[in-house]
C-alpha cells in the first residue's frame, strides 16, 4: 500500500471515489463535479492550485483519497488544513489506509507549522466517528454549520 500526492492521471479515479462516497453518504445523484473541475482545482494550467489531494494505492490501483485545502485561523494567525473528503473503498477499510491518509495530512500540518486539521462527519456515520475519536480527534459540537447556495446565494450576491 502506498500513500502519495495525486497526479493529473489520478483525476478519473478521484472522481470515481467521489461518486462512491456520494452513494455511501446517501446522496448518489448529488455529484456535479467533472474531471475538468478536479483538474482545474488540483492542477491548474496557470496559477496555484486551490485544492490538493493524496491517494492510497494498493497494487497500483487507487482505492482511497483525501481531498483538502488550506484554511486560515484569525485566532492563531496561521493556516490549517480542511479535509473536504476522506474515502477508502469498503473492501480496503480496516487495512490502515484511512489512518495513513490522515497521518499524511497531520505530518503536513506539523511540517508546515499549521495548527489545525479539521473536517465534518455526518451525525449518523458512527463507524467514521468512532474511527476519528480513536485517532484522538475531538468533535466541535458547539458550532453550527451554515450554508448558503442556490437562490439565497444568488439573491445576496446580486
Amino acid at each position: 500500500m502506498t500513500i502519495r500526492e495525486a497526479t493529473p492521471d489520478d483525476v478519473p479515479a478521484i472522481l470515481r471515489l467521489v461518486h462512491e462516497l456520494a452513494v455511501y453518504e446517501r446522496e448518489p445523484d448529488a455529484v456535479e463535479a467533472t474531471e475538468e473541475h478536479f483538474t482545474a482545482a488540483l492542477f491548474p494550467a496557470s496559477g496555484s492550485p486551490t485544492t490538493f489531494a493524496h491517494v492510497a494505492e494498493v497494487d497500483g490501483e487507487v482505492v482511497g483519497m483525501a481531498v483538502w485545502y488550506l484554511t486560515f485561523s484569525t485566532w492563531t494567525g496561521v493556516n490549517g488544513i480542511w479535509l473536504e473528503d476522506l474515502f477508502v473503498e469498503p473492501e480496503h477499510r480496516g487495512s490502515g489506509l484511512g489512518r495513513e491518509l490522515l497521518a499524511t495530512l497531520a505530518r503536513t500540518c506539523v511540517e508546515r507549522g499549521y495548527r489545525r486539521l479539521e473536517w465534518w462527519v455526518l451525525d449518523w456515520n458512527e463507524p467514521s466517528i468512532g474511527f476519528y475519536r480513536g485517532l484522538g480527534a475531538v468533535p466541535q459540537d458547539e458550532w453550527t454549520v451554515f450554508r448558503m447556495d442556490g437562490d439565497a446565494l444568488a439573491t445576496l450576491g446580486a
